[in-house]
């Protein structure tokens, strides 16, 4: 049984705000919060790692091979908002995200 966090705007490390996710294992996902279109999905050994390579370098860390993704955050950051979900184990977090792929397609395909 999943547990989801209540979906909360994404924070903008701007304006010192913070992140709530799982040190560890988990899976996020990010909507537009005026259609709450899925934006994008994701998993992590270090959820809340993960999730800051989400918005562009200095503000963001880790690495991401795509861009466009990194922008499209950034640039609707106002309107992002996002949850997480704890998992036991990162095969945990890859199955969840796997499973939620099939059923919930994103605009971001991960």
């Amino acid at each position: 049984m999943e547990l989801w966090t209540e979906w909360a705007p994404f924070p903008d490390p701007r304006r010192q705000e913070f992140l709530n996710a799982p040190l560890g294992p988990g899976v996020y996902e990010l909507r537009r919060r005026e259609t709450r279109e899925l934006v994008l999905r994701g998993q992590g050994r270090n959820c809340a790692y993960r999730m800051t390579s989400l918005l562009p370098a200095p503000l963001g860390q880790g690495t991401r091979n795509n861009q466009e993704k990194r922008d499209y955050v950034f640039e609707n950051l106002q309107n992002i908002e996002y949850r997480s979900c704890a998992c036991e184990t990162q095969g945990d977090a890859k199955e969840l995200e796997a499973q939620l792929n099939k059923n919930m397609p994103c605009l971001f395909p991960t």
